[in-house]
């Protein structure tokens, strides 16, 4: 029979110890591993709606904006017609 103990408390504690070690260090493996799929997701569908960006413009909105700016422009270039007619006037009666 045995002398002693197949197995002592410190060598116990020991294979425990690093028992618990190693599956910290799988555990943070699969972490990384999983922080890394979903990066790789997430990235992806980023590009995605990237490309597919929502429609701000409307065909009615674009219809207002051009003739609030021509009506803007048609009052500028009379406005510049009539300074210059001034303008002749002035210089033909002087």
């Amino acid at each position: 029979m045995a002398k002693g103990p197949l197995i002592t408390r410190s060598e116990l504690r020991k294979r425990q110890q690093a028992q618990a070690n190693e599956s910290l260090r799988k555990q943070r493996r699969e972490e990384s591993a999983y922080q890394q799929e979903e990066k790789k997701i997430a990235n992806f569908y980023r590009k995605e709606n990237k490309k597919n960006k929502p429609v701000t413009k409307t065909r009615t909105g674009e219809r207002e904006k051009t003739t609030k700016w021509n009506s803007f422009l048609m009052k500028s270039l009379i406005i510049v017609i009539l300074m210059l007619c001034v303008v002749f006037l002035a210089i033909a009666f002087i």
